[in-house]
């Protein structure tokens, strides 16, 4: 399926494959590519039996940021509309890239050519980063006067350094996917992002659902939750899951050495 002509949906076995579809435009950001990048992530919270996600730009690059040309036409970068809470805790633009960290199911992005500003915060927002040795990231914000306003602070915190994440950001240095990697920006480098993150997704998709979605939110409570309040979440998680029908499948399938055949959420 395809939205606004920007963004597509292809479903592979129980992983669903979205792909920014501008590569004339090395898959930059203009109106309707947010309008559709939030579209295809609001869509995935309603396809039953999608265990993970691959995200990926089609062409030569994942995303080369905004489309300054395009963007200067519109007035979506006004005070109002960027202080607005449209999509629950985010404005538009923000919910690009949290919409990937909210989405139930993990998400494996894969990132070749250029990364720049808010297509890196896109990528950010992503479980697990699969990059090209050869790709080229920079958060570009500041050489355009600007910070970074697309969660990136929010996703880059807990994986960064924090002394590296500020260079990064004041000077807007490009760095490579190998670099990437050494920053916590990237989780892995492979000369093939694409064919490695769908192999990692391929792998997820093989566990119970329920248990990796779980997983997956006890993840994102990690940051802002107390030590007395993580303790108590992961006992929740645990009490719900124990003795489940998908977790009795688990150990069965674990002790006779063979895949597991579960019931999705």
């Amino acid at each position: 399926m395809m939205f606004r002509d920007r963004v597509s949906i292809t479903l592979e076995g129980q992983v669903a494959h979205v792909r920014l579809e501008r590569p004339d435009k090395l898959n930059a950001l203009d109106d309707d590519m947010f309008e559709a990048v939030v579209e295809a992530g609001q869509h995935l919270f309603g396809m039953h039996g999608v265990r993970c996600v691959v995200l990926s730009g089609a062409g030569r690059a994942f995303c080369a940021g905004l489309d300054l040309a395009s963007m200067a036409r519109t007035d979506q970068h006004s005070e109002t509309s960027l202080t607005a809470r449209t999509h629950g805790n985010a404005n538009r633009p923000q919910q690009a890239a949290m919409v990937w960290r909210k989405l139930p199911m993990p998400v494996v992005v894969a990132i070749q050519g250029v990364c720049f500003g808010g297509g890196l915060q896109i990528a950010s927002g992503g479980d697990i980063r699969v990059v090209a040795p050869d790709a080229r990231l920079a958060i570009m914000e500041t050489k355009w006067g600007l910070v970074p306003d697309m969660a990136g602070y929010v996703l880059w915190r807990g994986n960064v350094r924090d002394d590296v994440l500020r260079e990064l950001i004041y000077t807007h240095r490009e760095f490579s996917g190998e670099q990437a990697a050494q920053y916590g920006i990237a989780t892995h480098v492979d000369a093939n992002p694409v064919a490695r993150a769908m192999a990692i997704a391929q792998e997820i998709a093989l566990q119970s659902p329920q248990a990796v979605r779980a997983s997956k939110l006890l993840c994102n409570r990690m940051p802002e939750l107390s030590a007395d309040d993580m303790l108590m979440a992961e006992s929740i998680a645990q009490h719900e899951l124990m003795y489940s029908k998908n977790q009795k499948e688990s150990v069965l399938a674990g002790m006779e050495r063979r895949t597991g055949i579960f019931d999705d959420p």
